[in-house]
């Protein structure tokens, strides 16, 4: 049997395209929250270079709680404002971060992240989690990063009205 592999564009906006449409197929009638995630998790470390850390984050009893992720060993808790993706949080917004050691109050599970990028989850109008992407780089993500990965986190919130399981 042979296997394929498939390469993905190093051209972002063509990248974000191919994602979306992968991550429509993998979520498409899937009913349940945690298997999806761990798709997406899986998906995305598989296609986004230079990162070492990719994952979620989930509202439970006012904090956020790790959920499925791709990397090391990570936090478990992070408290609402603290942090990057605490302050996404208490912001309700994406928070890019060029360097993660010039961010006040940055959390290190992995002292081997540079920058990182944590986009919100909303359900019913409420942060539900946070999808959370860690790089050994420098200045790692960018405006198409940030519009990439906004838009697949809106098809993720388009599955969510459709999901069984809840955080």
């Amino acid at each position: 049997m042979e296997s394929s592999s498939f390469t993905y564009p190093a051209d972002k906006k063509a990248l974000y395209r191919i994602l979306k449409t992968q991550m429509q197929g993998l979520i498409d009638g899937v009913p349940d929250l945690i298997a999806n995630l761990a798709n997406i998790s899986a998906l995305l470390n598989q296609a986004l270079t230079d990162i070492n850390w990719v994952g979620f984050y989930l509202m439970k009893d006012g904090r956020l709680i790790l959920g499925p992720f791709q990397g090391k060993p990570a936090c478990v808790e992070i408290q609402v404002g603290r942090g990057v993706c605490g302050t996404a949080v208490a912001r309700d917004e994406i928070v890019l971060v060029e360097n993660v050691h010039e961010f006040p109050g940055h959390i290190a599970c992995d002292c081997a992240s540079r920058s990182e990028i944590v986009i919100p989850i909303h359900k019913n109008g409420e942060i539900i989690g946070v999808l959370d992407i860690d790089s050994p780089a420098i200045a790692r993500f960018d405006e198409e990063d940030r519009q990439g990965l906004s838009a697949l986190v809106g098809i993720m919130e388009q599955s969510l009205i459709k999901v069984k399981r809840e955080v």
